[in-house]
């Protein structure tokens, strides 16, 4: 059974049935007429219980199912999704100077991604729909998550990808046999290529900027967050969530899951939500810091393809998410964001690509700001593994020492 009653505009809030628009706001467009799916809480709250999620053999995302917007479970597929692990690592906490550090790991998803979350619900919605093909644009993650997804069901797929896509990330697409186009050009580019394609094709649009139901995916990881914590008290629950941020989408989901959580008396209090951008990519701090509408950056300038996102699509629910729950948006050099993939390592054991850790550097720099204090708790929630990026990865550690095959040359290079 579905709860959705209905979605509502972020701009003119103006609501609409389910069944009478598919992507966004026809009154005000898919820039800024991004909508919110709308649920009965009320109806909810009595089967969604803290007892039944206890008792809940299920250890993926759909164990969420009233909060989920599927109206055919049928159709789930067999790929595990969600209830990644939370690692308390006190090593990391001291190397951040923080009073305790959690790590949310997103590259245990099927395709390495938290993207996962969000492509799930994208391929059962499309299917719905009756869909013969889905698509989506994406600088890696997204991509590769909807290929797998997609084929996981039978359901073909096109992905426009910008020429700097990581060559790991394509990889992924084509062994998952999804129709590949490399756009030469930015992101942006190709996003608005995709949106132009799905709408001439009738293809199932999948991206999240515009799509209302990927989101509720997204969300899944906050839910998991606040179960996570149900045997603490209302002291232990984090302080802060940290996460990257691109399109919008990623931090507007984490926000809204930890908001339904405690509507419906699940969770004590509700953290406080860090942003993290890359310097050379930073919309989203920008405007925060000025208090502007968006501002555009034009070249996404950073190692960390991820969140090199320079019109951001999801900017209404991005900033409200930091705004709505007194958090903060920092931004962070490649430099550091290169630091954290050692660090993150070195220290916890989890392999992040550059967007994945830019929250290690984003605490780091939150708390020579202010904004976090040595005696916060924080959850790193780390989006994607960093096998996603080679290149970045070797470039943060450096190369192999090369010897020859005696114990003589092992023993010269340890007295080097």
């Amino acid at each position: 059974m579905s709860y959705v009653i209905g979605l509502r505009c972020v701009k003119c809030s103006k609501e609409f049935l389910s069944s009478s628009v598919d992507y966004y706001c026809p009154d005000c467009g898919y820039h800024e007429g991004i909508l919110d799916v709308l649920y009965d809480y009320e109806k909810i709250s009595r089967v969604l219980t803290k007892e039944k999620l206890q008792n809940d053999s299920n250890r993926s995302l759909w164990r969420y199912l009233p909060l989920l917007p599927i109206e055919q479970p049928e159709l789930l597929s067999h790929l595990h999704v969600g209830w990644t692990p939370l690692y308390e690592v006190p090593r990391l906490a001291s190397a951040l100077g923080v009073q305790t550090c959690y790590v949310k790991d997103e590259g245990r998803n099927p395709t390495g991604s938290f993207k996962d979350r969000a492509s799930s619900i994208g391929v059962i919605k499309a299917q719905e729909k009756k869909a013969e093909r889905i698509t989506c644009a994406s600088t890696g993650n997204a991509a590769s998550s909807l290929a797998g997804f997609a084929a996981s069901q039978g359901l073909p797929a096109t992905i426009f990808v910008p020429q700097r896509a990581p060559e790991a990330k394509v990889a992924q697409l084509l062994i998952f046999g999804a129709q590949v186009f490399s756009v030469q050009g930015t992101y942006d580019q190709a996003w608005e290529l995709c949106m132009e394609a799905s709408r001439q094709f009738g293809w199932y649009n999948r991206n999240c900027a515009i799509n209302p139901y990927l989101i509720e995916g997204k969300k899944t990881v906050s839910l998991e967050i606040a179960e996570q914590f149900f045997d603490q008290p209302a002291e232990k629950i984090p302080d802060w969530v940290v996460v990257a941020v691109g399109d919008g989408c990623t931090i507007a989901g984490v926000w809204k899951g930890f908001k339904e959580m405690h509507q419906l008396g699940l969770l004590q209090k509700v953290p406080k939500i860090l942003g993290v951008q890359a310097e050379g990519c930073q919309p989203f701090v920008t405007a925060w810091k000025n208090k502007t509408d968006l501002q555009p950056c034009l070249e996404g300038d950073t190692l960390a393809d991820s969140i090199a996102v320079g019109y951001p699509r999801n900017f209404y629910k991005g900033m409200q998410a930091v705004l709505e729950s007194c958090g903060a948006y920092v931004a962070v050099q490649d430099e550091d964001i290169l630091r954290s993939m050692t660090t993150l390592a070195r220290t916890a054991g989890v392999f992040g690509e550059p967007a994945g850790v830019a929250g290690v550097a984003g605490i780091l720099k939150a708390k020579k700001l202010g904004f976090i204090s040595s005696t916060d708790s924080v959850v790193l929630i780390v989006t994607g593994n960093g096998l996603k990026d080679i290149h970045s990865a070797i470039i943060a550690t450096g190369s192999t020492t090369k010897i020859e095959p005696t114990l003589e040359a092992v023993t010269a290079a340890l007295k080097q």
